[in-house]
């Protein structure tokens, strides 16, 4: 089979594509034909090993794990004798390590089936970012009916989705984007856009119940200021430096009564189903900016690391449908 192999780390130029022995399913694996998949942040952050503590998790000196990707969709094509969830034939969506390839094993928890008025590309843009915006919002945020929300990185794979899980759970949502994106930001729900090209909303009075930061640098002193009392700040991604700062994040809630948490998506069965169920009825929609082949999957992570991107990138497989 074909698949985009890193031997080592860099630059999206050292990945390849390759043929690859095809993988056969364990005891409690499924082989799942893949039909697309799609790029996330984690993608980069892993091929580049930045920061560098991600080496402790990926591999010290090369990577242990040769294949990226994260999000996937397709269909079932084996199953081992005790993987009882799926039939072959089934078509499904996930999330594990290794989907920019033709073929993949997964254990059936990472699995949910996928909404069948929903294409393979739609179902593929969602595991990962969705995942992160409902835990984000739901889990940590524990959001509430009327609070006042904000996304920062509101036009991203992530924020696309938060906005439109927070107008879902009843918030007053703000979104925060650039110029191109104020409109987009409206058509999926955001009741107020902030153009951050224009306007600082850490400088400004108005006070936030709830702040997911989906990408977008501001300090958690910023962060912590546009909070309203007991409100609750999240960080899903952002800046290296952001990322050290949210080591800060619980001596600063302590001190202020506020919190501020970081997020990283955990792969539930229950939530992958239960956003299947908000996809297959249209009150959540993915939202795609760009679709590659599965040999230009570096000129997709290069596309998704410039910061532009508008919703998903999203990888298909030459021939599959």
């Amino acid at each position: 089979m074909k698949a985009v192999v890193y031997t080592r780390y860099g630059s999206p130029d050292v990945l390849q594509l390759m043929d690859i022995e095809k993988p056969a399913p364990k005891e409690d694996e499924v082989l799942i034909k893949i039909h697309a998949a799609s790029v996330n942040a984690y993608d980069w952050h892993l091929l580049r090993a930045k920061p560098f503590l991600a080496r402790f998790m990926s591999g010290l000196l090369r990577p242990k794990n040769r294949i990226l990707g994260a999000d996937f969709a397709g269909t079932i094509e084996a199953a081992g004798k005790n993987a009882k969830q799926y039939q072959p034939g089934d078509e499904v969506y996930g999330c594990r390590q290794g989907s920019f390839a033709e073929y993949m094993c997964s254990r059936e928890e990472r699995l949910a089936m996928k909404s069948t008025n929903l294409s393979f590309e739609q179902a593929a843009a969602a595991p990962m970012a969705a995942l992160t915006a409902l835990q984000a919002l739901r889990d940590i945020g524990r959001i509430q009916a009327g609070q006042k929300v904000l996304i920062n990185g509101a036009a991203g794979g992530v924020g696309t989705f938060a906005v439109q899980i927070a107008k879902l759970f009843g918030a007053e949502v703000t979104a925060v984007c650039s110029t191109r994106n104020m409109d987009m930001a409206r058509s999926i729900g955001a009741d107020h856009v902030i153009d951050y090209t224009k306007e600082d909303f850490t400088r400004s009075r108005l006070r936030y119940d709830l702040i997911l930061g989906a990408n977008g640098y501001h300090s958690l002193l910023d962060y912590k200021r546009s909070l309203g009392p007991g409100g609750i700040y999240v960080m899903s991604g952002g800046t290296n430096a952001q990322m050290f700062q949210s080591s800060l994040g619980p001596l600063v809630s302590f001190r202020s009564g506020k919190k501020l948490v970081s997020v990283a998506a955990k792969v539930v069965q229950k939530d992958l189903a239960f956003i299947k169920e908000l996809l297959e009825s249209g009150k959540v929609v993915p939202v795609i900016d760009r679709t590659y082949p599965l040999n230009h999957v570096p000129d997709a992570i290069c596309y998704l690391e410039e910061g532009h991107a508008r919703g998903k990138v999203v990888i298909t497989i030459p021939g599959h449908g």
